[in-house]
C-alpha cells in the first residue's frame, strides 16, 4: 500500500490558542517539510496488514457498524497504529510514522487563522450534518473534501492518533521547531473529531489524548512522513 500522500511545505503557523486551558497558550512554531495522507488508514487497509502479520484483529472489528471496507479502521491502539506504520514503511520503502500534534494542526490549517479545517462556518454547515455519524463511522470518501489541501476527514469521523506523549501544559514549554511533545507521559496525543461525541466535528486546536493501550470504536490514524516526494 503507498498511502495518498498530500506534500506540505512546512513554515510558520500559530498553534492553539483556543477556548481549553491545554490549547493554550497560543505560540507560533516552525515545522519541517512532510508529508500526510490524504484520508485516515481504512478498513481494508488495516485488514491486510492484520493477515500479513497475524496481529491480532482490534474490538468491534466483527460488528456491522464498521464493517464498511472504505470506513476508518476503528480500534486500533497507538502501539497497533505504530505497527502498522512500521509494516507500511517495509513495503513501501518510506520511513512511515504518526504525525506530530503540530503536524497534524498545520495541516489542518492550512496556513488560514480559522477554527476549524473546513474554516469558520459551524459543525452544522456541513452537508447532511443532521444524518451523518449516527451509528457509526463514514466511509473516508463518502463526501468531497471541503479543505482547500484536499484532505478527507481530517477534524472529523475519528479521532486520530499522534505520535506525541500529551501534557496539558506542554505549550508553556514548546520549543518552536518541530515540537514533538514531551519526552515521556501515559497518555498519547490524539486529533480529530469523532462519530460517538454530541458535537461531530473538531476545532483545529482541539486537544485529546487517551493511554496508548486503549483501543476505542472512535479512534483510528492517519499517517505521516518526512520531506517532499523528488
Amino acid at each position: 500500500m503507498i498511502p495518498d500522500w498530500i506534500d506540505l511545505p512546512g513554515g510558520r503557523f500559530w498553534m492553539g490558542g483556543g477556548p481549553r486551558d491545554n490549547e493554550n497558550p497560543r505560540h507560533e512554531v516552525r515545522v519541517s517539510p512532510f508529508r500526510l495522507a490524504r484520508t485516515q488508514v481504512t478498513r481494508e487497509e488495516y485488514q491486510a496488514f492484520l493477515d500479513a502479520t497475524g496481529r491480532p484483529a482490534p474490538p468491534f472489528w466483527g460488528e456491522p457498524a464498521f464493517s464498511h471496507p472504505r470506513m476508518p479502521a476503528v480500534g486500533p491502539s497507538w502501539e497497533d497504529a505504530m505497527a502498522f506504520c512500521a509494516w507500511t514503511g517495509e513495503r513501501s520503502g518510506i520511513a512511515i510514522r504518526l504525525p506530530t500534534e503540530a503536524e497534524w494542526e498545520h495541516a489542518a490549517r492550512a496556513g488560514r487563522d480559522v477554527l476549524y479545517p473546513w474554516g469558520d462556518d459551524p459543525p452544522e454547515s456541513l452537508p447532511d450534518y443532521e444524518r451523518r455519524w449516527l451509528g457509526g463511522p463514514e466511509p473516508v470518501d463518502a463526501y468531497p473534501s471541503l479543505h482547500p489541501l484536499g484532505f478527507l476527514g481530517i477534524g472529523e469521523n475519528v479521532h486520530e492518533w499522534c505520535s506525541d506523549w500529551y501534557d496539558p501544559r506542554y505549550y508553556e514549554v514548546s520549543p518552536v521547531d518541530d515540537p514533538r511533545g514531551p519526552g515521556s507521559g501515559v497518555r498519547r496525543a490524539s486529533r480529530g473529531g469523532s462519530w460517538r461525541h454530541q458535537i461531530k466535528v473538531s476545532r483545529c486546536a482541539a486537544r485529546s489524548a487517551i493511554p496508548p493501550g486503549m483501543r476505542y470504536s472512535d479512534y483510528g490514524f492517519r499517517l505521516a512522513a518526512d520531506g517532499a516526494r523528488p
